[in-house]
């Protein structure tokens, strides 16, 4: 396992370490103890989450508040996504700041967010299945989310708005600046 650093202040690139041969592949996707020598964070993931979606769905951008907070471990099983973080905690010197990574089943890379930041994803293959851990369990009075297309984020999703697949909640979030008075 491979750590990077990404533009957003604690939210990190994982690069897996795959071996291959003519049987397929094998890698550790998660172990406790590297994970922390390598990022210094002491996490205990309680909850996995595993989703399957057609091209064009948008989920996001979720988190949950308070105690509910949640840190995630998120990868792709099968597909390829656009990711994205955008950390919400108002004392980050990247408050309101987003990044974007694509995810794959061959990339080898998952990524890290913390709790404080919210969370979401697009699929850009024909189908892709999406696979996470969470430091806290699901709560849902405790969850909110952002518009993803929230004009001061400026995420550039890669899918054209008219492709863009949205469920009934999500259509509904509203901009970061109209959160802030509740973060």
């Amino acid at each position: 396992m491979q750590v990077e650093t990404t533009s957003l202040q604690d939210c990190l690139l994982i690069k897996d370490r795959i071996f291959k041969d003519d049987r397929g592949y094998f890698f550790e996707s998660f172990n406790q103890k590297t994970f922390k020598e390598l990022t210094g964070v002491d996490i205990n993931f309680v909850q996995d989450n595993q989703s399957r979606s057609q091209y064009g769905v948008l989920r996001g951008l979720h988190f949950q508040t308070g105690s509910h907070a949640q840190a995630k471990l998120v990868r792709v099983l099968e597909g390829k996504v656009l990711d994205v973080a955008v950390d919400i905690r108002k004392e980050s010197p990247t408050y309101g700041k987003s990044f974007s990574v694509e995810l794959s089943d061959t990339s080898g890379t998952q990524l890290f967010i913390p709790r404080g930041f919210a969370h979401g994803f697009v699929v850009l293959s024909e189908t892709a299945t999406f696979f996470y851990k969470c430091d806290n369990y699901y709560n849902k009075a405790s969850e909110s989310g952002i518009a993803y297309n929230d004009p001061k984020l400026e995420i550039d999703w890669s899918v054209d708005a008219a492709d863009i697949i949205l469920s009934e909640k999500d259509q509904n979030n509203p901009t970061l600046q109209q959160l802030e008075n509740s973060l």
